[in-house]
């Protein structure tokens, strides 16, 4: 029985499972989106993160620390370097799993991993469109008169934006209007 087991294999041993997490993991702090399966993705979620945590503490502990489970020293570079300046203020929850559908061949679920400070799409805050509203005050025709000139200026002006002189689309058509 497996209760309260929550490790998954991956249905590899030890020595494969940790090589194929370490190259997950620098991979995805090398290029800051990897494609994979779903139950990999869980495990390399649970594999990365702490390492992620340790990398905001830029000692040389931490780095041989990090070192030892990376295995790349370009990897520990980015992730000390590019990584941990971006995450300095966020508690947990370093990367996100998006799930893109079922593979061809076997049909296994699909993903995409991602470092959440690192998608521009997420990052960009949309600007909030301010609603004109119309406030009318019920009453006398002085406030009615004012609003119905101020619509009727405002309309004369998109009239004169509209309609621009045309250009002539010849030379000789140019001529002949000079004459005229």
């Amino acid at each position: 029985m497996r209760h309260r087991k929550k490790f998954n294999h991956l249905g590899r041993k030890t020595a494969h499972r940790k090589a194929m997490l370490s190259n997950m993991a620098s991979s995805l702090i090398l290029h800051k989106r990897i494609s994979t399966t779903t139950a990999k993705a869980k495990a390399l979620k649970m594999y990365v993160e702490p390492l992620i945590s340790k990398s905001k503490v830029d000692s040389t502990h931490s780095r041989r620390i990090v070192f030892g489970y990376l295995k790349q020293k370009e990897a520990v570079t980015e992730l000390f370097r590019e990584v941990s300046p971006k995450i300095t203020n966020r508690n947990g929850g370093y990367t996100r799993i998006l799930k893109t559908g079922n593979r061809l061949g076997d049909n296994a679920e699909m993903c995409i991993v991602e470092l959440v400070d690192f998608n521009e799409t997420y990052l960009t805050e949309k600007k909030a469109v301010a609603k004109k509203s119309t406030r009318r005050k019920r009453g006398g025709s002085k406030a009615s008169g004012q609003v119905a000139t101020e619509v009727s200026e405002v309309k004369a002006e998109v009239v004169k934006t509209e309609k621009a002189p045309e250009a002539p689309e010849t030379a000789t058509e140019e001529i002949k209007k000079e004459e005229e």
